[in-house]
């Protein structure tokens, strides 16, 4: 085919060959429509792009935060160096203006109460012997050498200054326990009362437990505001009726009276110890509780008297063989198969009931090396442990030794967590303390309500304070001369040797036939009660 044929079939009718585009005839109103339209759907887009891009940058975020927060942490054993402001406690902003001499702190430590006679000459039985608080703060109960049990209780805060707690007044006094004499060992049992400790509250009436060297008794506190009046056989003063003069029969009726405090002891438990009871405890059931002498210790049922079960016997086969007594037994506050009790030669021993009947054989024992630098004659006499005590959260137990308290972590068995020094000052006073017997000396020790500080005392009439997250500590005085409505303490510090300065006591000074054994803390506010030789302090924050 030639080229003249080629070109003739481009050009072929019916074939017409489009040069250039004819115009469209179209509505102006459909074109402002898909314009305004296409508007639209680039805000949507756009939108929807913007939002997916936030979400996407939240979860990423989150994801950050959580994989962060939730990395396991690793437990220290070392001291806390210290809360942070927004955990700073009242009691820390106390401690932090005592132990600082000053400060912008709101809140001090300041006088409200003290109870006993102001007589310089005491009476043996007058002499506070243990105090303790009950679970929920209102009673205030203490018992003395001459075996009476006094009950304070809290009166509800006034309206008019409610920045100020109520106080305690006397609420009910009684004889818990009365000198008696074993014949068969010829031994005289004196009344004093060695321990107190509440039951849980359970109903309208109060239950405590009190011992002396060897009876323990169940006492119950219950109110009474109503007299029955009315009796057919009875005669209002008591005297009963020939039934044959009855007439006509009477309902009885209660007819108000003066509030009456009654104080009857419900149960006796008796004749199972051979040596001075020490400690008492009860358990965390509200069954059972336990009760330890110096060479053993007995399980109780509160609704048993007549028999017990003896859960720990340190007595060796020859006496001659002894080597270590039991000081103090608690149970656990949170698990009922546990407690503790600490021995004379230092050492604490964790048991569990599960394991077996009788406890001999320990589930942990906590015991500190002995440092050979303070190596002395009277090294095994200081290292007695006087009181033993578990933390309210159970975590941790704190112990008193003559110069020292220490805390323990339940974990760790090797060494305690922390340490305290109450009067390590004494140490080189230790001939003359052992001379005149105040080296036998048993302090107690307490918690406040959520652990953070422990108190215990010493001698001149001092307590000792100390702060666990701030590591620091403070020295109060409970004297008559600072005995002002709402004083604030001052804090004392006491001058070891060389220049003392113008506060300072000199430790030659210092009063040893003054001394505050025993101590409790309220279980929710900061109001603490001490006890000098015959009188009661009460103390709490000065609100302002």
């Amino acid at each position: 085919m030639g080229r003249g044929e080629n070109m003739g079939h481009l050009t072929q009718p019916g074939r017409r060959q489009k040069t250039q585009q004819e115009p469209l005839d179209v509505d102006p109103l459909l074109i402002r429509f898909l314009r305004t339209f296409r508007e639209i759907l680039k805000f949507v887009l756009f939108s929807y792009t913007v939002l997916f891009g936030a979400l996407l940058l939240a979860r990423w975020t989150t994801y950050f935060m959580v994989g962060k927060t939730t990395q396991p942490t690793r437990v220290n054993t070392a001291p806390v160096q210290g809360p942070s402001p927004l955990q700073r406690s009242p009691l820390s902003e106390s401690l932090t203006m005592a132990g600082a001499g000053g400060g912008n702190s709101d809140v001090q430590w300041c006088f409200s109460q003290v109870k006993g006679a102001i007589d310089d000459d005491v009476a043996e039985a007058d002499i506070i012997s243990t105090v303790e608080f009950n679970h929920s703060g209102e009673l205030l109960a203490t018992g003395d050498k001459g075996g009476r049990v006094v009950i304070f209780q809290q009166e509800p805060e006034s309206k008019d200054q409610p920045q100020c707690r109520g106080e305690y007044n006397v609420y009910s006094t009684f004889q818990s326990h009365e000198p008696e004499f074993d014949y068969l060992k010829s031994l005289e049992i004196e009344e004093k009362i060695n321990k107190i400790r509440w039951l849980p509250q359970k109903n309208a009436a109060q239950f405590l437990l009190s011992t002396n060297d060897k009876t323990i008794k169940l006492w119950k506190i219950s109110e009474r505001d109503k007299r029955p009046e009315g009796y057919n056989l009875k005669e209002e003063d008591g005297r009963y009726r020939d039934p044959n003069t009855v007439t006509t029969l009477r309902v009885p009726v209660f007819r108000p009276m003066d509030l009456m405090v009654e104080a009857s002891p419900r149960r006796v438990f008796a004749n199972a110890h051979t040596y001075h009871i020490n400690s008492i405890s009860v358990n965390s059931d509200c069954e059972t509780y336990l009760s330890a002498d110096d060479l053993r210790i007995n399980l109780w049922h509160l609704e048993i008297t007549d028999r017990s079960f003896n859960i720990v016997d340190i007595k060796p086969a020859n006496m001659e063989e002894l080597t270590e007594v039991i000081t103090a037994a608690e149970f656990h506050p949170n698990q009922c198969n546990t407690f503790v009790y600490s021995s004379s030669k230092g050492t604490i021993r964790l048991c569990d009931m599960r394991a077996s009947a009788l406890c001999d054989k320990h589930a942990k024992m906590f015991e500190e090396p002995e440092d050979p630098n303070n190596r002395s004659f009277f090294s095994e006499i200081i290292s007695s442990i006087s009181d033993v005590k578990f933390s309210h959260s159970g975590r941790y137990m704190m112990t008193r030794d003559y110069l020292s308290v220490k805390i323990w972590d339940l974990n760790m068995e090797t060494r305690p967590v922390e340490t305290y020094q109450v009067h390590e000052y004494l140490r080189s006073k230790l001939c003359s303390l052992y001379e005149n017997d105040c080296i036998f000396d048993k302090f107690e020790c307490c918690w406040n309500g959520n652990d953070s500080v422990v108190m215990t005392g010493s001698y001149n009439n001092f307590f000792r304070m100390f702060d666990r997250g701030y590591r620091q500590d403070v020295t109060l005085e409970a004297s008559r001369e600072n005995s002002k409505p709402r004083s604030v303490l001052k804090p004392r510090k006491v001058s070891t040797g060389g220049k003392r300065k113008k506060d300072e006591i000199s430790v030659d000074s210092l009063d040893f036939n003054k001394k505050i054994l025993h101590t409790a803390w309220h279980p929710l506010d900061n109001i603490i009660a001490v006890a000098t030789t015959n009188n009661l302090y009460i103390f709490q924050e000065k609100l302002n």
